[in-house]
């Protein structure tokens, strides 16, 4: 039962909860990121280098081989095109998740450089004050009279 109870314990942790929620957000990013390259990158880049489409490049190893007119075995080929696509798309990602933390690490920079807000006189007065009966306070729970003989 302690196996059963420990694995509870550890799978409603702040952290496993975190850590799932990033991940359905990074699969739903990685959507965006993919309609980003395909739909809004790829194009332009594709007329820049002659209306090539990445996904249809490939080299060609053995022609399919076909027998009235049914395929007896398919063509093998080498799709680089998809790989460069992939590579193109990390790329992508790579580069927003590095603006994402830099941002994030610019704005805890600006927010670590703010001066701390000025205490007047009077709350250093009282904290003074507070400091002192908590010293008189600490100091009569540890004497000798105080303490109880068991």
């Amino acid at each position: 039962m302690a196996f059963f109870s420990e694995f509870k314990k550890f799978a409603v942790k702040g952290n496993v909860i975190d850590l799932a929620v990033g991940v359905v957000i990074g699969a739903a990013f990685g959507g965006i990121t993919k309609s980003l390259v395909d739909d809004m990158i790829m194009p332009p880049l594709g007329l820049l280098i002659s209306n090539v489409n990445f996904s249809r490049l490939h080299v060609l190893l053995r022609q399919a081989v076909i027998e009235n007119g049914e395929v007896i075995e398919p063509a093998v080929t080498l799709n680089y095109g998809n790989f460069l696509q992939a590579v193109v798309n990390f790329l992508i990602i790579a580069m927003a998740i590095f603006l994402l933390v830099r941002t994030i690490n610019r704005l805890r920079e600006k927010e670590a450089a703010k001066p701390a807000p000025a205490i007047n006189k009077q709350e250093v007065l009282l904290a003074e004050i507070r400091d002192v009966l908590k010293g008189q306070h600490d100091a009569t729970q540890t004497s000798p009279e105080n303490q109880k003989v068991v």
